[in-house]
């Protein structure tokens, strides 16, 4: 249990990285007072919240619908994640596009898109959701210790986009990029193990066929 909730925690906190997030946001939300930061990052942390709930309890159904099994959905999860340890490492992580930057920076509220889409609740952490509800199927109510780990990593978030400007200001962009290229190898080994125990299950079967 201890190795499952320590893992659900790193995963959720590498891909939705709120220290990486601080610099995004003084970039998109600098120009506004203390109170509006704090109502922005409220409700993005909220609305991503939501989503992630809501994909956690229909993701399987929509798979399910697809005809998608959960090692293939695993070894993808695992690919992606891969390719943004990859960028994370290089320092070259990007959660929109340009045009999609040049449109948030327009927005005067930045908390639905970019900051909740794609910034929190990217790609990534929806299939690590997915991924890690499929897991927790051993443990009794792990479905929501998989929540209730997802609220105390998007609360950590809130707290530091709350606080990014003296985030950014203490670690500066060096410390930022040092913590985000750490973060990234964890990310990548976690990424190799998904795909390994995905692939491992995939040819078991092709093999008892």
């Amino acid at each position: 249990m201890t190795s499952f909730l320590l893992k659900t925690f790193l995963n959720l906190f590498i891909v939705i990285d709120p220290i990486g997030l601080a610099p995004i946001f003084i970039t998109l939300a600098g120009n506004l007072t203390l109170p509006e930061q704090f109502g922005i990052a409220r409700r993005a942390v909220l609305v991503s919240g939501g989503i992630l709930l809501a994909f956690a309890l229909g993701g399987n159904l929509l798979l399910d619908y697809l005809g998608i099994g959960i090692e293939a959905f695993q070894v993808a999860t695992g690919i992606l994640l891969f390719k943004i340890a990859v960028d994370m490492v290089f320092a070259q992580r990007e959660r929109e596009t340009e045009e999609e930057a040049q449109e948030a920076q327009a927005r005067e509220d930045i908390s639905v898109f970019p900051l909740a889409i794609p910034l929190i609740a990217g790609p990534g952490t929806l299939a690590s959701i997915l991924t890690l509800q499929s897991e927790s199927e051993a443990y009794e109510w792990g479905w929501l210790i998989i929540f209730g780990i997802a609220s105390v990593v998007l609360l950590i978030t809130y707290l530091l986009l709350c606080f990014s400007r003296y985030l950014a200001n203490f670690l500066g962009k060096t410390g930022v990029n040092v913590i985000t290229r750490v973060l990234g190898i964890i990310l990548s080994a976690l990424a190799m193990q998904y795909i390994t125990d995905g692939a491992v299950v995939i040819l078991k079967g092709v093999v008892n066929s």
